[in-house]
């Protein structure tokens, strides 16, 4: 495969799901999420090495947006329908950028949930045409590991937590969201966020039902997940913590 085809967006490769460069690019993802978990602690001690994976991840999202953008020009295939920034990993890309520049506590809450969920279902079942080694697919993989990479910077290193009411906060964003996506698609004709049809590629989506019916699906199991993340991440954590207190106090 030449250079030319590399980037060509009519002469690419298929992806398939989990082939072994798919399968390949799940096992670097929970490498690098290990090792962000493992040098926690020595990051946070090191300023030089705290800043540097701070501004390495919001680099790597920036670079990846822009790059994609830039890709779509060359290629004259970018259009209002198909390529603004409006799908939810998209935006929760640019608001992971903010937040880990401000380091918003705010966007931190919501973007825990829906940028790790978001991401983590993209990766795990990508809406992707183009498959090893295109551009488009270590782009796509690269930006999507990085939104997770950033919420769990932001746990692990920064030592922010969310609430059970940021579960509400999240919902209500997405709902918020999706009301606005969703005029927009009505008013030019897009799909964003798939909220008027399914994608063309195997997802998820394909095992909850029709239109509109998969729209609900996706509120309880968005719903679920993020619950299930807290408890995973915090609540099963802080248990540990009440029940090692106790033995304390009680000896």
């Amino acid at each position: 495969m030449g250079i030319g085809s590399i980037f060509s967006s009519r002469q690419a490769p298929e992806f398939l799901l989990f082939s072994p460069s798919h399968l390949v690019w799940i096992g670097l993802l929970i490498v690098m999420i290990l090792g962000l978990y493992v040098r926690r602690k020595e990051i946070r001690s090191r300023d030089a090495w705290h800043r540097a994976v701070r501004f390495g991840l919001l680099g790597i999202l920036l670079i990846s947006e822009v790059s994609l953008n830039v890709w779509y020009w060359a290629q004259g295939i970018w259009n209002i329908r198909h390529t603004l920034p409006f799908e939810l990993c998209t935006i929760t890309l640019l608001l992971s950028i903010i937040m880990l520049w401000s380091r918003s506590r705010f966007l931190y809450e919501i973007l825990f949930f829906a940028g790790i969920g978001g991401a983590l279902q993209a990766i795990l079942t990508p809406n992707l045409a183009y498959g090893f080694p295109h551009f488009r697919f270590f782009q796509f993989f690269i930006a999507h590991a990085a939104i997770i990479l950033a919420s769990l910077y932001m746990t692990w290193i920064e030592q922010h937590r969310p609430t059970w009411k940021s579960i509400g906060k999240t919902m209500l964003f997405l709902n918020g969201l999706a009301l606005v996506i969703g005029l927009l698609n009505y008013a030019i004709g897009s799909n964003y966020m798939f909220l008027m049809h399914k994608p063309d590629t195997p997802s998820i989506l394909d095992m909850l039902g029709p239109y509109p019916y998969y729209l609900l699906a996706e509120e309880g199991i968005a719903l679920l997940i993020f619950i299930v993340m807290y408890v995973v991440f915090f609540a099963i954590k802080d248990k540990i913590k009440e029940r090692r207190r106790g033995r304390l106090s009680d000896g």
